[in-house]
């Protein structure tokens, strides 16, 4: 067989249009609810489908070694779960940050598992999928699902929800929040009343990590303030990204133009459909499967 390249499967970033703690498990872990919605800016991976069944990183991610990396270890889960002999050189354009709330290790991870499941002709099915992406992390089955949802248990537990689609913008300040320190402070609210699903509203939702992060990582909370003056804001999952949607794309690129010179923002659009699921679809049209 020879090694045959595939390029341009995206790995966007998703929003926390809120976050609530509604409990802790025997075992440590968090019960949430929250609701996912994809935005279109995030990263890109390209793969080389190999005939050897190495697994192998082009490049390198800061701060991240190969074998950490929840690419390459989506990767080998698929191979030993379906046995398929065949490896992957997989190499990234890394554009969302480290510790920013958008799910990018996360992400990427489901497009790897998407994809490469395409590419290697293992034929797993998205529940399948889903559950091998649990096992990487919690919000790595939102992005094989692809569909904007609600979400509970650890958050996991997923019913598509259709949302508003916005101009959004996001802004990172120049920190990486770590979610494992923010879940172990004490004064973490996790005692908030479950909410039956709806479509989110800021007048009935919040974000619980935000104050502990604010106290943690005062940056975010200077970065809150900043954006709220344009509009209701709120932090993406346990930051540091932190975000506000717009109702038309000029107002949008207006408070971007805005933003301190030392923070990283993405002026987008939030999506109810992952772009992963459009560009699965060309493949499998290219590949003559309808």
């Amino acid at each position: 067989m020879t090694d045959t390249l595939s390029t341009g499967w995206p790995a966007p970033a998703k929003l926390n249009l809120f976050l609530h703690v509604t409990g802790r498990r025997p075992d440590g872990y968090h019960m949430l609810q929250t609701v996912f919605q994809f935005v279109a800016a995030g990263d890109w991976v390209d793969f080389v489908v190999r005939s050897d069944g190495r697994l192998l990183r082009a490049g390198d991610v800061p701060g991240v070694s190969p074998e950490q990396d929840l690419m390459i270890r989506a990767a080998r889960r698929l191979q030993e779960s379906t046995g398929c002999a065949l490896g992957a050189e997989i190499r990234i354009q890394k554009n969302l940050p480290l510790g920013g709330g958008l799910g990018g290790g996360s992400s990427d991870a489901a497009t790897v598992l998407v994809a490469l499941n395409a590419l290697w002709g293992t034929g797993v099915s998205v529940t399948e999928l889903a559950r091998l992406g649990l096992e990487l992390g919690a919000d790595v089955p939102v992005f094989v699902h692809g569909r904007s949802a609600w979400a509970e248990g650890v958050g996991e537990q997923l019913s598509p929800l259709v949302l508003p689609e916005n101009p959004v913008l996001i802004v990172v300040p120049d920190c990486a929040v770590n979610t494992g320190l923010i879940f172990a402070q004490p004064d973490l609210t996790r005692d908030t009343p479950p909410l039956k699903m709806h479509a989110p509203s800021l007048e009935r939702t919040h974000n619980d990590c935000e104050p502990v992060t604010r106290r943690l990582y005062p940056a975010v909370g200077e970065a809150l303030d900043w954006l709220s003056r344009f509009g209701p804001t709120r932090m993406s999952g346990s930051g540091a990204s932190v975000f506000a949607m717009f109702e038309d794309n000029e107002r949008a690129q207006g408070v971007a133009s805005q933003v301190p010179s030392q923070w990283k923002t993405f002026a987008t659009h939030s999506l109810n459909r992952s772009p992963l699921l459009e560009r699965l679809r060309r493949f499998h049209l290219a590949a003559g499967h309808g």
